[in-house]
């Protein structure tokens, strides 16, 4: 326990008066560190968001809690929420404070508002950020299709890195009007993005009106059933990137699946899409380590680079 407590007073000790960078303070489900695979804590200034992804064990959690409040008392951490991942509805309870009216991920100047206690994920996925610092080097002047955009928060960052255009598609309706609200809290030009939820296997037509385009992104959830699970729908996906990008074209490819490793992922763009060239695997979030590198999440780049005599 004493592990979770330096990193902690690292990070919420010299918090300057401005909000910090959103991020994970504490990431036990990389088994770095023993008997604590169950429990990650992190920093959407000015609130704490403590999750237990499994049962703690016995006679952990009440003194966990008692140091956890006493060394956030002496910081300008408004609140502390512990969500129970583990529990039907993952249910979510304020345990220091109170939670201030709208809460943020912050990332640089841009902000994206976040849901806590209301649904599993927040709006906003931490151990993305080398996806979305790899994007912002990459979109200017460039149109980008963004699928299962969530919250479209790649969105947000390619067309404050200069993108000319942005397509982001996702079935969650309510998703789509978050990632609306996120746009016109970063006072981002509207024209610049579409927004269309919409199950993709039924609306490539609908995909297909503003392509080519220069850049993909695909983030899917790895397993949700009734909507996308990995090993058989990537593929299908894969395989309609001739239909939307232009040659030359980069895709940004992610893969939230432990048990699914790298090679795996590779091998599954090559059999489904052959003209897909791999470019490079993106290094991890360092607040995300794991003892083993294959079960992190996998973050892949490929380029679009069909032979031109096949269409001749």
């Amino acid at each position: 326990m004493e592990c979770v407590f330096n990193q902690l007073e690292s990070v919420v000790n010299d918090l300057p008066e401005f909000p910090v960078d959103s991020r994970r303070v504490f990431h036990g489900r990389g088994h770095s560190y023993p008997d604590l695979e169950f429990l990650s804590i992190d920093l959407f200034d000015p609130v704490l968001v403590v999750t237990f992804f499994t049962p703690p064990p016995v006679k952990w959690e009440e003194p966990f809690i008692v140091q956890f409040k006493k060394i956030t008392k002496s910081t300008r951490i408004e609140a502390i929420q512990l969500q129970r991942r583990y529990l039907k509805g993952a249910p979510s309870e304020t345990i220091y404070g109170t939670l201030p009216d709208e809460i943020f991920a912050h990332r640089g100047n841009q902000r994206f508002q976040l849901k806590l206690g209301t649904r599993q994920n927040v709006g906003f996925f931490l151990d993305m950020e080398p996806g979305r610092a790899w994007l912002e080097k990459q979109c200017e002047g460039k149109s980008v299709l963004n699928l299962f955009a969530y919250t479209c928060t790649f969105s947000v960052v390619a067309l404050g890195a200069g993108a000319r255009s942005v397509f982001n598609n996702d079935m969650a309706s309510g998703a789509i009007n978050q990632g609306r609200k996120n746009h016109r809290l970063n006072n981002l030009d509207p024209r610049r993005a579409t927004f269309f939820d919409g199950n993709v296997f039924k609306s490539w037509g609908r995909l297909k009106t503003q392509a080519p385009y220069d850049l993909l992104v695909i983030d899917p959830p790895s397993h949700q059933p009734g909507s996308f699970v990995a090993k058989k729908d990537y593929p299908k996906v894969i395989k309609r990137i001739p239909q939307l990008l232009r040659p030359g074209g980069e895709i940004l490819a992610s893969l939230n699946a432990p048990e699914l490793g790298f090679e795996y992922f590779k091998e599954m763009f090559t059999e489904a899409s052959p003209s897909c060239t791999f470019v490079e695997r993106l290094s991890p979030s360092t607040d995300f380590p794991d003892i083993d590198p294959e079960r992190q999440l996998k973050l892949l780049v490929f380029r679009y680079e069909p032979d031109e005599s096949n269409h001749k």
